[in-house]
């Protein structure tokens, strides 16, 4: 008979590729769908908001300036991680979400595909939405999808790994960085995405993953200046009309909350959504009047 301890998981945060309690030091109990409990997770903070945006700024120069193959080689090493720890994300999908493991393990296969799915778009997206313009006179005029900035995921609530992947893949496969709040009364499988980010490829700050009371943590990430869009997924319809009346203060992009089926395959849609248009205009060396050229 084994006489040793049990080792118990600790959850932390994920900001900046980095593993740090709440600097509140607050955590909350996280039990299963029974009321059994699982675990203590941190209970973010006002300054762990703001730590994490500035995380995701110092990290967006780097990233964004990454080839789209690039990114689209990061993602796809995500979905390697993560079929490696495929038994451990069963696990705790099944115990956030009440389902069975046979139902767990589907939903954590399809979310696994979602990441081989944004890996395969990062460097095709400019192909769809970008192009070359037809315009009167000698130029060429050339439209190319650029990295909205800092993006602020409130995760889905039910869907809390799937959901998790299905918004926030998008935001890292055009460029942009994340700073994700988990979802509330299941945030585990979210925390646990953090440590395959850190050993996947995904530089530091790329990714920041919170976890606490939802609208505690969104209502400065809403108005925070350094933070250019929100995805509203995960708020409810009062919390949502809050955060985008905040979010209007520096002209944050903001998209709304909409009922999705995170099983079906996804679009483009959020992918564009955190996507600015640059439109450049260059002569083609039109000669003298005649209107000759090379």
């Amino acid at each position: 008979m084994s006489d040793r301890l049990s080792v118990f998981k600790t959850y932390k945060l994920y900001v900046g590729g980095k593993f740090p309690r709440s600097e509140s030091g607050r955590v909350y109990e996280v039990t299963d769908s029974k009321g059994k409990w699982l675990a203590n997770a941190p209970q973010s903070s006002r300054k762990d908001a703001r730590d994490a945006v500035v995380a995701a700024r110092k990290a967006f120069g780097g990233w964004a300036g990454a080839t789209a193959y690039n990114r689209g080689q990061v993602l796809y090493r995500v979905a390697e991680m993560l079929e490696g720890r495929k038994e451990q994300f069963v696990r705790e999908v099944a115990e956030a979400e009440g389902l069975s493991k046979t139902k767990a393990a589907a939903v954590v296969d399809a979310a696994i595909d979602r990441w081989v799915w944004y890996a395969g778009w990062t460097d095709k997206i400019a192909q769809v939405v970008g192009g070359g313009n037809p315009v009167a006179g000698p130029f060429f005029n050339l439209s190319s999808p650029e990295p909205t900035g800092v993006v602020a995921v409130l995760a889905p609530q039910e869907s809390s790994f799937l959901g998790l992947v299905s918004v926030l893949a998008p935001v890292i496969a055009t460029g942009n960085t994340a700073v994700v709040i988990a979802s509330e009364k299941a945030p585990l499988p979210a925390l646990s995405l953090g440590e395959v980010l850190a050993t996947s490829d995904v530089p530091g700050g790329v990714v920041n993953i919170l976890s606490g009371r939802t609208a505690e943590i969104a209502a400065p990430l809403a108005a925070h200046q350094d933070v250019n869009a929100i995805d509203l997924a995960g708020a409810d319809a009062e919390l949502a009309k809050e955060l985008e009346i905040a979010a209007a203060d520096n002209l944050k992009r903001v998209l709304r909350p909409q009922a999705v089926d995170h099983a079906a395959t996804p679009g483009i849609d959020r992918m564009t959504a955190f996507l600015e248009t640059k439109t450049v205009w260059h002569p083609t060396g039109s000669l003298g009047a005649s209107g000759s050229s090379y």
